[in-house]
């Protein structure tokens, strides 16, 4: 009798560590190729990057981790039958992915039903809001960057503005927010234009944009190839009034594309852009400047705000199953819903039961354009 005790202890001993050794499985879904990849690319490059470097100093809680990444082109059909895959098949533990609104959006219904813990790196706020029990998000929010974009607007004596967007569903989201809140911040919106997807000129919009008394800005809303269309499209028709482009384009391919047009324009993004020159008190500096020198030693190319939308993503999955000790899917949420203070590339992270971004305006800095790089706006 002794001896099957022995056994039996034996037995469970052995299960144990069979498990201890099992992977922590991190799934994901990006738009590494395609329209999108300018988000896909960096993002799954930071993910790739920072498990090794997880794992070189032991993995998390004794495991090693195991990235799993299925390239969606940015086509949410796609996305929905690899989050389906990740699910039934890989048995991911969390995802982090979801480059874009329109991929994370078509497999929300599918983690909410699975009940898996899943952290989205695209910008809408339609996304969390209404809160959903198993979906998060790093990035601002398209709201924050309209809040963010009309302070500026007020703070440079521009109140009448000229909005501009495109037709995707990050588009459609901001542009909806911004007309929502434009009123708060004493914003009058007095003209209100939009092109197609596949758009390449938007001198007609711009034009009408350009005729229409009392403009004192102008905000374009998209992200893509487009926003730099507009933007060479504003120069060419000589529009003196500013250009104001959102955190869509945050990265130095938006530049590269509009090339001298893009000279003055201004944008939100996260203090990434600008690391160097933010003050040694600033809490992100350390952060910020650890991921862009780690980043840009490895792949020798430049950071953008996306690859770093991927690095608070993995990092406050780790800091969730830290927390909650283990991979248990329902700890692993609940951890991730109650993480306060935590510093990241975006910005510093307070979730509660009532917000998964927990990111508030401050995290978004304003930049301009000047002689092809960006500009912290003081």
């Amino acid at each position: 009798m002794k001896f099957r005790s022995m056994l039996a202890a034996l037995a469970v001993l052995v299960l144990g560590a069979a498990q201890a050794q099992e992977p922590i499985r991190i799934g994901s879904f990006l738009a590494v190729t395609g329209g999108a990849a300018f988000l896909g690319d960096p993002e799954q490059k930071t993910l790739e990057l920072y498990v090794e470097r997880l794992n070189a100093a032991g993995g998390v809680l004794g495991r090693k981790l195991q990235l799993i990444v299925y390239d969606s082109a940015g086509d949410a059909e796609k996305a929905r039958t690899f989050a389906k895959r990740l699910i039934e098949q890989d048995k991911v533990d969390v995802i982090v992915g979801g480059s874009t609104t329109g991929e994370t959006m078509a497999m929300v219904p599918l983690v909410e039903a699975a009940g898996v813990p899943f952290i989205s790196l695209a910008g809408a706020v339609v996304i969390v809001e209404p809160v959903k029990k198993w979906v998060f998000k790093t990035p601002h929010s398209d709201r924050q960057a309209c809040e963010r974009i009309f302070v500026d607007m007020k703070a440079r004596g521009a109140t009448k503005v000229a909005l501009i967007s495109g037709a995707g569903g990050f588009d459609k989201s901001m542009r909806a927010q911004c007309l929502q809140v434009a009123k708060n911040h004493g914003i009058e919106i007095v003209a209100d234009e939009a092109y197609g997807t596949g758009d390449t000129d938007m001198t007609a919009q711009l034009t009408k944009i350009k005729n229409t008394p009392g403009v004192q800005a102008v905000l374009n809303v998209g992200f893509g190839q487009s926003p730099a269309i507009v933007t060479k499209n504003h120069k060419q028709l000589g529009i003196s009034q500013p250009l104001y482009q959102s955190h869509g384009v945050a990265s130095k391919a938006f530049i590269k594309l509009a090339g001298d047009a893009a000279e003055g324009v201004r944008l939100p993004a996260a203090a990434l852009l600008v690391a160097e020159t933010l003050p040694d008190s600033d809490p992100q500096k350390k952060v910020v400047l650890g991921y862009k020198r780690e980043y840009e030693a490895r792949f020798k190319s430049e950071i953008s705000t996306f690859g770093g939308h991927a690095w608070d993503g993995l990092m406050l999955a780790v800091e969730a199953i830290r927390k909650a000790g283990s991979t248990d899917k329902a700890k692993v949420r609940d951890a991730l819903e109650s993480i306060r203070g935590f510093v990241g590339i975006d910005g510093v992270f307070n979730m509660s039961a009532t917000d998964h971004v927990g990111l508030d305006i401050s995290g978004l800095r304003m930049l301009e354009i000047r002689k092809g790089d960006w500009t912290l706006v003081k």
